[in-house]
């Protein structure tokens, strides 16, 4: 019988004798395990019955937050819907019960989609060649940095420095680092663009890229992008595009046509794979003709009219992942640009747009943008208004049932101190209208509470069990 409570732990279950085993006074005819893979001591396991088990980790399930089950406007994040469909795709026999270490000329189903999906990531993101095997966004990132610093070191030449915004996603300065180079800020202007003046000026000889998310991490699109990428490419510099808010662009414009040089994609983002809890991920790169030889190994090609990998490269930096990559979520990506098509996916970023713009009108009272313009699939609002803080207001949506906007020096987002009560809001294509006006109906509720009672928000969220970890701010 059981007769569990929400408060109850797992270690609060525990009652001895309570887990059965079904091996008790039985003759067991297989062979004994080797001694090395007995277990001679008592690991410590609360003993729970089956059915405790069972509700103790639904409830878990239950109170965490996901896409599933409330709006998530986490900015730059892209937390948009995870259609189904994908799901079952990658749980077909032939993909989920393929191993890894098996022969690749038995895994052609896996090469086929590689070779299909590559085609597809070059098509959305204007590049001429891409590698599938980088384990998420970040790596991704490495992996073009790399190829840049092998491209730079078969002319010879040494350019050790990588110029990044003042507004670009955290991950960038620390690919670069780890990609060996050092990293030189770029500043923003007064409308949130790259400041043109200070990049001609940054340009200099030893600089090998220059990494740029457009739309920015500010919401914006950066206008100057064909000036940007003139300037970068006179300096015998390359143009690095950061996917992370590729979202808000596809079947509208591609990162090659705006003179990229190297893309890595976030298909958790941006092709809407799951990608809650830190993972999984994918962040295939591509790039232009000229640096192909230099992707991560292998990549699949077709040969004889048969799609299978390519690991004979002899100028590529190598391996960047165990095995094939991510499979499964490359699966869910397949089967979402196939859903799609491109006219889907120009639908899903102007969706997209429209939804920030509508959200950025609709709070303005109340949380003024930080920049009074349009924006793109995200907006930047300002906290200035607030008598608490963006983190307080923050952490009471939680107890509506909206996750918290990201908040500027948190996360993956550092912007200039004169921003730091900002909150980044991207709403997705996937929320429906009726979905936008709750959260403004929540958000007008809060900045009303804060207005009236700050000790309720200061004390927020009062739905969880842990409310505040040691905050030091």
């Amino acid at each position: 019988m059981s007769a569990t409570s929400p408060s109850q732990s797992i270690i609060d279950l525990h009652r001895p004798g309570a887990a059965s085993d079904v091996f008790a006074g039985r003759v067991l005819v297989s062979p004994p395990l080797p001694s090395f893979a007995r277990q001679r001591t008592v690991i410590g396991l609360p003993e729970v019955s089956e059915v405790d088990v069972v509700r103790h980790f639904t409830r878990l399930s239950q109170e965490s937050h996901g896409v599933d089950n409330g709006p998530y406007p986490l900015g730059s994040c892209t937390m948009k819907y995870n259609p189904k469909r994908n799901d079952e795709l990658a749980r077909l026999p032939g993909f989920v019960s393929a191993h890894p270490m098996q022969d690749v000329d038995t895994l052609r189903g896996v090469w086929e989609l590689y070779e299909r999906l590559q085609s597809m990531v070059n098509e959305v993101t204007g590049m001429d060649a891409c590698c599938l095997a980088p384990a998420a966004g970040a790596h991704g990132e490495l992996a073009g940095l790399l190829v840049i610093r092998k491209y730079f070191a078969q002319l010879g030449v040494i350019r050790p420095v990588v110029l990044v915004p003042d507004s670009a996603h955290g991950t960038n300065p620390a690919s670069a680092a780890m990609a060996g180079f050092d990293c030189r800020i770029v500043p923003s202007d007064l409308k949130g663009r790259v400041d043109m003046v200070s990049l001609r000026e940054m340009l200099t000889p030893d600089v090998a890229a220059f990494m740029l998310t457009n739309p920015s991490t500010l919401g914006l699109f950066e206008d100057q992008i064909v000036e940007i990428a003139d300037a970068v490419h006179a300096n015998g510099s390359l143009l690095y595009y950061d996917g992370a808010n590729l979202n808000a662009l596809m079947g509208i414009v591609r990162p090659g046509d705006m003179g990229f040089d190297v893309v890595h994609v976030n298909v958790h983002k941006t092709f809407s794979t799951p990608h809650g809890g830190g993972g999984p991920g994918a962040g295939p790169v591509a790039v232009k003709a000229g640096l192909a030889a230099y992707l991560p190994s292998p990549v699949v090609v077709r040969k004889d009219g048969v799609a299978q990998p390519d690991g004979d490269l002899p100028l590529s930096i190598g391996r960047m992942k165990s095995f094939h990559g991510h499979v499964g979520v490359l699966l869910r990506a397949y089967g979402y640009l196939r859903t799609m098509g491109a006219r889907g996916l120009r639908e899903a970023s102007e969706n997209a747009v429209l939804n920030a713009n509508y959200l950025q009108h609709r709070l303005a009272p109340m949380l003024p943008p930080v920049y009074r313009q349009f924006c793109k699939h995200e907006t930047l609002l300002s906290g200035e208004k607030l008598n608490t803080s963006a983190r307080q207001f923050a952490k009471r949506l939680i107890d509506y049932g909206i996750h918290p906007p990201t908040l500027v020096g948190a996360g993956c987002v550092y912007f200039p101190g004169d921003l730091k009560s900002a909150m980044l809001i991207e709403p997705t294509e996937t929320e429906t209208k009726a979905s936008l006006d709750y959260q403004v109906e929540i958000f007008e509720r809060v900045f009303n509470e804060d207005a009236t009672d700050e000790a309720l928000v200061g004390r927020a969220p009062l739905s969880r069990k842990i409310a505040r970890i040691d905050l030091k701010n």
